[in-house]
């Protein structure tokens, strides 16, 4: 029995020790396997723990998403819209036996750390609410800001059952439009948007199952882009089989990116239909043909038992220990006939088990994982990431997401040499392997992968110097395995720390800030090591370390400020006897309100809950937006936390972000440039940005605002959020500000994007003085019991009271015993 394989992003079990030393062997690419050979070798494939990210993160990969929309002619004037789809990520949800016509109902998922937009399905028959499954991510997209808004309601019914278990399922519900008459028109009108971009979507029929050309279509450009811009990162081998991919016949390329973008990792050959793939087993065995020109040794098909067991639902697992002699009748779970099966074939106790599964599997197919990183790897050097897949390019056939216009013009590369791409590889295997291994609370891997990348990072070459002519822009750092290994090592650090080894976590801290001479994250490394150096009993070296991140230009915003708050704490006489000139600024005065508030809850831990001005339970921001909206001045606003700040940074600086500068557009699919974060950013930009702001501060910034909104409206551009901040706030807060101090914050910003893009105040207010149009505004960092600012929000206050804005913090006291 032989085999088609699996995923790279699987790789989450590879040796620690062995990780990229050389070329992946394509010779184990791609086998067939066929049940009457069940005594015939197949491809190992290493259990993939990150299974699980990819199927949740795989949009409408073929045979994983099926959708059609069904909608009245007059779309404009629907109020209910019937949508037919599926269920998706079976796989990872507990067993529960579906019947056709049963009712089922969505939810709303706002904290899945995959998708925000994620859409729960659920059994409307449940109590409990059983979980089925997700809506595909491409619905949820357009109906989560509905859902949200409590503008539709859903509800619908299994609309047939699947081939198999784990499958999707098919699926109709009907969506209809919600009416309240309680509403503004500010609220109504961008619900009505929401509810018009979903019909025009509907209309566009844009939810039709992907055809297998556009997949294929697809595939070959991000070939085609990657062997002709990176043909000197892979072997003789691997350029070989890459190049060969154009010699398949259609049917042959379809079905390779059909199972190559599918969960996995094994798949019945009968389970894989496409209407544009004439002959599926033919076109299997010409992918097995195609590797067999890189023939090699397979492993024996009882490594992949566990992922072949996957594939049979429960009746088939049921009935295959029906036909075995021992009696394990009393399972009826999934996981529990899982393990029985599994037991049996691991002990040998049960000769006929390969057969009698293979007799229900049929015949199975997967990607090798050799292909499988092979064809990852070209996937990450077309994204530069290992978040976007091929269904970006499918998102933006459908229209659901469009990314920005720009020129890439690439100068230099961003790996030099085929080592450099083999050792950044390595050290993202490494990063996988430590958060799975913090994620399982495994401190053995986790100190394994903290010797191995304290290892790596002691023996790396010298950084080379970026200011010489010919040397690849700083910013292209972030792709190197000394920037990898340094992450590992600081998620290292937490853990000693954690555990009291202060020793080893300063010995850790001193190799990075020796080894990564300019980065974002020299604050925090100089902080933790002067505030373990005083754990460890040594106050005047922890003050050295301290005076020393002071006067470190790469040490920023609060870092710098909690640096400095240590250095006058520990530089007291007789260790210090001068005064820091930085003394008095850090002793400015900062204006407070302080309000009162009726307590929900009082538990320690639990975020703040209080009885609001309007009777109903709200959270500490609320009540402070509830007390300036009366008592406090009749003030307008909303809980942003920076967040439109960044909106406003976007749109007024959309020109300049997206201008043509060298190497830091490499493909289309980007929502900023490379060099965003970074000093290099205004460096390169220096004239259009002083010209930008210029026209700000003439007092233009509210046009300039309309006119980019217009002509950029859904554009997806980073930190630019168009759902939650609709125009009539952005252009209040602009009018409120003035051009003065908003071309002083948008340079404060451009300069350091990274340093500065948090720890905002939490609330931005805004009132207009006449029917003129003159306004103001006022920024609040909001505090409940006991709370305190931190110091990187007080390095915010600082530089918003230094440009002239009016800021303040709101403190929240529970309400007195006597009132």
């Amino acid at each position: 029995m032989n085999g088609v394989t699996g995923s790279p992003k699987d790789s989450g079990t590879t040796s620690l020790t062995g990780c990229l030393h050389g070329s992946p062997g394509i010779s184990k690419t791609l086998n067939t396997c066929i049940p009457s050979n069940a005594g015939l070798p197949i491809i190992k494939n290493a259990e993939n723990d990150d299974a699980v990210e990819k199927a949740s993160s795989c949009l409408l990969s073929a045979g994983t998403t099926s959708v059609s929309i069904d909608a009245c002619p007059d779309a404009d004037s629907s109020t209910t819209v019937a949508v037919d789809t599926v269920i998706v990520g079976r796989r990872f949800r507990e067993s529960f036996e579906l019947q056709e016509g049963m009712g089922i109902t969505v939810v709303r998922d706002p904290q899945n750390a995959k998708d925000p937009d994620a859409v729960k399905v659920l059994y409307a028959g449940s109590d409990c609410g059983q979980m089925l499954g997700y809506l595909p991510r491409e619905l949820a997209k357009v109906l989560a800001p509905l859902l949200d808004t409590h503008f539709m309601e859903c509800e619908g019914f299994v609309a047939g059952l699947p081939e198999q278990q784990l499958d999707n399922v098919p699926i109709q519900l009907t969506c209809q439009k919600c009416e309240n008459d309680n509403q503004n028109y500010e609220d109504l009108r961008y619900q009505q948007s929401l509810w018009e971009n979903f019909l025009g979507v509907v209309r566009n029929g844009n939810f039709q199952q992907p055809s297998g050309a556009r997949y294929q279509a697809n595939f070959n450009t991000m070939l085609l882009d990657v062997m002709t811009n990176h043909t000197h990162l892979f072997s003789d081998t691997e350029t070989s089989f890459l190049g060969s991919f154009k010699s398949l016949s259609n049917d042959g390329q379809r079905l390779l990116v059909k199972i190559y973008t599918r969960k996995g990792p094994w798949f019945r050959l009968s389970s894989i239909s496409y209407c544009e793939i004439s002959d599926v087993e033919h076109a299997a065995m010409e992918l097995k043909c195609y590797i067999d020109m890189f023939s090699g040794t397979d492993v024996p098909f009882e490594h992949d038992m566990k992922e072949i067991l996957n594939v049979l639902s429960v009746p088939e697992m049921k009935e295959i220990l029906k036909e075995l002699p021992k009696d394990n009748t009393n399972c009826t779970r999934r996981h529990e006939l899982l393990s029985t099966l599994l037991s049996m074939h691991n002990n040998g106790t049960c000769t006929v088990l390969p057969k009698r599964i293979f007799k229900w599997t049929g015949t199975c197919i997967r990607v090798s994982n050799m292909a499988d990183e092979l064809l990852w790897l070209v996937q990450r050097l077309f994204f530069l990431n290992g978040d976007q897949d091929l269904s970006s390019f499918l998102l933006v056939d459908l229209g659901l997401v469009k990314f920005p216009d720009y020129t890439c013009s690439v100068v230099h590369r961003i790996f030099q040499e085929r080592n450099d791409l083999l050792q950044y590889e390595e050290a993202i295997r490494v990063a996988q392997f430590m958060d799975e291994s913090l994620d399982n609370d495994n401190m053995e891997l986790v100190s394994r992968c903290t010797d191995l990348s304290e290892n790596r990072l002691c023996t790396s070459l010298k950084e080379e110097d970026s200011s010489l002519a010919d040397s690849p822009p700083s910013f292209y750092s972030c792709f190197s395995s000394t920037w990898i290994y340094s992450k590992i090592l600081t998620l290292g650090v937490s853990v000693y720390e954690r555990e009291r080894r202060y020793a080893d976590a300063i010995r850790t801290l001193k190799i990075l800030l020796s080894k990564v001479a300019s980065g974002r994250r020299r604050g925090y490394w100089t902080l933790r090591l002067s505030i373990d150096l005083e754990h460890m009993g040594r106050p005047n070296e922890s003050l050295s370390i301290a005076e020393g991140g002071v006067t470190d230009p790469w040490i920023r915003a609060g870092s710098k400020i909690a640096l400095q708050k240590r250095a006058l704490r520990l530089g007291k006489p007789p260790r210090r006897w001068k005064v820091p000139s930085y003394a008095d600024s850090l002793k400015r005065n900062i204006k407070e309100v302080n309000i009162e508030g009726r307590p929900l809850n009082c538990e320690i831990g639990a975020k703040n809950v209080f009885y609001g001005y309007d009777g109903d339970r709200c959270g500490v921001e609320q009540l402070a937006l509830q007390y300036y909206a009366d008592e406090g001045g009749g003030w307008q606003g909303t809980h942003s936390e920076g967040g439109i700040w960044m909106t406003i940074f976007g749109l007024l600086m959309w020109d300049v972000i997206f201008s043509e500068v060298c190497d830091v557009f490499h493909s289309k699919f980007q929502t900023a440039p490379l060099d965003f974060e970074t000093d290099d950013f205004y460096k390169s930009r220096k004239d259009l940005i002083e010209a930008q702001l210029k026209r700000i501060q003439d007092g233009m910034a509210e046009e300039m605002l309309i006119s980019s909104w217009e002509l950029h409206q859904g554009t997806s551009c980073k930190g630019v959020n168009w759902d939650r901040h609709p125009m009539a706030d952005v252009r209040a807060v602009v009018a409120g500000v003035g051009g003065h101090r908003l071309a002083l914050l948008l340079r404060h910003l451009a300069l350091d994007y990274r340093s500065w893009s948090s720890g905002m105040p939490d609330l931005l207010l805004w009132h207009f003085l006449d029917e003129r149009g003159g306004a103001e505004a006022k920024l609040v960092e909001v505090k409940g019991p006991k709370d305190k600012l931190s110091e990187q929000q007080r390095a915010w206050i600082f530089v918003l009271m230094d440009f002239g804005f009016d800021v303040e913090v709101c403190k929240v006291s529970l309400v007195s015993k006597r009132r």
